[in-house]
């Protein structure tokens, strides 16, 4: 093999190379390349996603709300309780002080 034959052959591998390099670059872009339909889905399932997390946000909102309401409710209503029980307390210690009192009345009579 002299050198005009060696330099042929060495070219002619390089450009088969390069051809098969070129064709599989072609072939990976045509199967990986991403379609209009796909971005298109994507952007509405974006902005179904940001739609539901708003809502998610507003619902959170108003539970926050609702509970600092159910809170306040709760210790008003504890605040009532405390002051019933004490107006029972009193209510009864009277009841009890009056009975003596007639049963003293009644005794001494």
């Amino acid at each position: 093999m002299n050198r005009t034959e060696f330099i042929s052959t060495i070219a002619v591998i390089l450009f088969v190379a390069f051809c098969l390099g070129w064709f599989s670059n072609w072939l990976i872009n045509r199967f990986t390349r991403v379609s209009q339909s796909d971005v298109d889905e994507l952007d509405q399932m974006a902005q179904s996603l940001h739609e539901v997390e708003e809502i998610r946000d507003q619902a959170i909102a108003y539970l926050e709300q609702r509970e600092a309401e159910m809170a306040n409710q709760l210790s008003q209503t504890e605040a009532e309780l405390r002051a019933a029980m004490e107006g029972l307390r009193d209510a009864r210690t009277e009841a009890e002080e009056l009975r003596s009192y007639i049963e003293r009345q009644n005794s001494g009579s």
